[in-house]
C-alpha cells in the first residue's frame, strides 16, 4: 500500500480530531465547506488525511468550530506541522545510502507511534538485537555489499533502540517462535549474546517477551512475522508491516489490522508467560558454548 506512510498517519489522526470537533459543534461537511470556500470533498479528504491543511484554514476551522481550549489548539497545530513538514528531519536521514524507501517508512513510523506488537518466526526483532547478532543477518542477507554500508546498517539497528530506552518509549511486545532462540545467527557465543540480551531488555517496564515453544504445536498465529502498530489517542490508525522476502507490505484497513490483533492475541494466549519464557531463554542461553 504505497500511501501509507508518516505523513498520513498523522494526517489521519489530525481529520479524526477536526471531524469530532466538526460534530460536537453541529456542523455538517457542507458547513464547514463554506467556512473555506471549498467542496465537501476537500472537507471530507481532510478529515480522512489524503489532503494537508494549511495552517490558515486550520485556524479557521477551529474557530469555526469553537476550538477555544488551548492545549487542544496547540495539538492540532503540531499535528498540523508535523503532517505538512518534509521527511528529512529525522536522525536516519543520514543514513540514507543504505535505506530503502520502505525501511525509511518503517523507522519513521516507529518514531510516530507508541506501542508495537510483533510475532517472530525466525530472528529476533531489530529492536532488540545486539549488534554483533544484527551484523550477521545483515552480512548473511547479501543487500549490502562494502563493510562500511554493514557498519552502517548495524548502526541503523542500534539507533531505532533509542524508542525503547530513551525519552517517552514505546510499549514493546514481542512473541517469539522457538525456533528464534535456537537458529544459531553468528555462532555459539554472538547467539548467548543475544539470549542475555533478550532477558536484559525484557526486564524493562515497557517491554514484554513471550516465548511460543515448539510444544505447542499448530496454531493459529504460527504465521508471520509481522508487526502491529499502534498510535497515539486513535486506534483506528493502527497498522500492520508484513515481512516478506521481496519486500514488506503495510496493511491498514479495518478488517485487515483486525484480523492481525486477533492473530497476535492468540500468539500471546498459546505462548508461554513472560516469567517462564524467560526461564526458557536462560537454559537455551545457557546450551550456547562456545
Amino acid at each position: 500500500m504505497p500511501n501509507v506512510n508518516p505523513s498520513t498517519v498523522l494526517g489521519r489522526q489530525l481529520g479524526d480530531e477536526l471531524r469530532r470537533f466538526r460534530e460536537k459543534a453541529g456542523l455538517s461537511t457542507a458547513g464547514a465547506a463554506e467556512v473555506l470556500d471549498c467542496t465537501k470533498g476537500k472537507i471530507s479528504r481532510i478529515e480522512n488525511g489524503h489532503v494537508p491543511v494549511r495552517a490558515p484554514d486550520l485556524i479557521a476551522l477551529m474557530q469555526a468550530y469553537g476550538v477555544e481550549d488551548s492545549q487542544a489548539r496547540e495539538r492540532l497545530e503540531a499535528l498540523a506541522r508535523r503532517a505538512n513538514r518534509r521527511r528529512r528531519e529525522g536522525w536516519w536521514h543520514k543514513y540514507d545510502s543504505v535505506l530503502g524507501s520502505a525501511y525509511r517508512d518503517q523507522i519513521e513510523m516507529e518514531a510516530i507511534c507508541d506501542s508495537i506488537r510483533t510475532y517472530e518466526v525466525q530472528l529476533v526483532p531489530g529492536l532488540l538485537q545486539t549488534a554483533e547478532y544484527g551484523r550477521a543477518v545483515t552480512v548473511a542477507s547479501r543487500a549490502w555489499k562494502t563493510p562500511e554500508e554493514v557498519d552502517q546498517f548495524v548502526d541503523v539497528r542500534l539507533a531505532r533502540q533509542q524508542r525503547l530506552t530513551g525519552d517517552e518509549p514505546i510499549k514493546f511486545w514481542a512473541v517469539l517462535a522457538e525456533g528464534v532462540l535456537r537458529q544459531q545467527v553468528g555462532g555459539p557465543a554472538i547467539m548467548r549474546a543475544q539470549l542475555e540480551q533478550l532477558i536484559s531488555m525484557a526486564e524493562y517496564p515497557n517491554i514484554t517477551v513471550q516465548v511460543l515453544p515448539f510444544s505447542r504445536g499448530a496454531h493459529s498465529g504460527m504465521f508471520g512475522p509481522y508487526l502491529l502498530l499502534s498510535f497515539p489517542q486513535l486506534a483506528s490508525l493502527d497498522l500492520v508491516l508484513s515481512e516478506t522476502p521481496t519486500g514488506n507490505i503495510w496493511l491498514e484497513r479495518d478488517l485487515e489490522v483486525a484480523h492481525y490483533r486477533a492473530l497476535f492475541d492468540d500468539a500471546r494466549t498459546v505462548a508461554l508467560p513472560h516469567t517462564e519464557s524467560l526461564a526458557l531463554i536462560h537454559s537455551i542461553a545457557k546450551e550456547c558454548k562456545p
